[in-house]
């Protein structure tokens, strides 16, 4: 496995955990350090958010030195407020890069013009990542989705290096697919083959074998993986073993899955994001897959506070 270099941020692998909205919060990051990847990412944060002071949008940044490096990925279509925002976040979290989302498919993000609706504005996206990249003191990196046409993809990826990104990951998704259908590997291959800056390839990761095969033929510098990860961080300890070794390893035994799951509950606990809500999600992303578990999972979409949700898991 190889490292990947950034910019000035040199990382100790190449495997990367994709910003989540409402599942990459600091415990989550932690635990997926802890297993193994690469370079972790903050929630996506609206920059109009951070400009108008939204404490809530600011702290989805906050960090502690166990997670680092770490980046923040934002999200917005108006160059002044995308480049106070990040000068914001940079003074007050330090992270190690700036992401820039020019790939959320949500209705309710394109519909204020950011996310892939930025993708039919080639011209705004080039204004927004020179706007960063000249002014930050670390490096700038932009996250897309492909297009129907390959062509077009391509202009905007050249655009985006162009403009002064030091990386950019790309999901082999139409804005339509959303998160159904295949994966188009070809076209993160081909763009791969014409850009000089790492290339970071999305989408489909499943497990091990499946990542594996992606990195092989994109030939891409890095791997960044998202909906595997949720409940899941001990999948960067078999990826990054797989593609050292070629060994798979045993699938976690449920003890050290449900291990993982109250660490994160005190993670949250320490940093005062201990919500009954998130805890319940969790609960049940830790335990998809486990054996046996159906009248769990039941349980558990039955509780009506933590206090049960412990009591539910600790009896299993």
């Amino acid at each position: 496995m190889k490292s990947l270099v950034i910019g000035k941020l040199r990382l100790d692998g190449n495997l990367i955990l994709a910003p989540m909205s409402g599942v990459t919060n600091l415990p989550s990051r932690l635990l997926c350090r802890k297993y193994g990847a690469s370079l972790v990412y903050s929630e996506m944060t609206s920059s109009e958010a951070v400009v108008r002071q939204n404490l809530r949008s600011i702290e989805r940044g906050s960090s502690c030195e166990g997670e680092r490096p770490m980046g923040i990925q934002l999200m917005g279509s108006v160059p002044s407020s995308m480049l106070e925002s990040a000068l914001i976040l940079q003074e007050r979290h330090r992270p190690e890069l700036i992401d820039v989302n020019f790939g959320c498919p949500a209705q309710s993000i394109i519909k204020n013009g950011c996310g892939c609706e930025l993708l039919k504005k080639p011209e705004l996206i080039g204004q927004l990542v020179k706007s960063l990249s000249d002014s930050l003191d670390v490096p700038v990196t932009a996250k897309i989705r492909i297009l129907g046409d390959f062509d077009e993809t391509l202009r905007i990826a050249r655009i985006i290096e162009k403009s002064g990104a030091d990386a950019i990951t790309i999901h082999g998704r139409t804005q339509k697919q959303g998160y159904s259908g295949k994966c188009n590997l070809d076209f993160i291959k081909r763009i791969k083959h014409e850009l000089s800056i790492p290339v970071i390839a999305n989408g489909d990761v499943l497990n091990e074998k499946t990542a594996k095969q992606i990195i092989e033929y994109t030939q891409c510098d890095g791997l960044m993986i998202g909906r595997a990860a949720i409940g899941n961080p001990f999948i960067f300890r078999k990826i990054s073993h797989f593609l050292k070794t070629g060994e798979t390893l045993p699938p976690q035994e449920m003890e050290k899955r449900l291990a993982d799951f109250f660490e994160y509950m005190e993670l949250c606990r320490k940093y005062g994001m201990l919500t009954y809500n998130d805890i319940k999600r969790n609960a049940q992303w830790f335990t998809k897959g486990m054996e046996n578990v159906k009248k769990v999972r039941v349980k558990i979409d039955k509780a009506e506070d933590i206090d049960s949700i412990i009591g539910i898991l600790k009896d299993i």
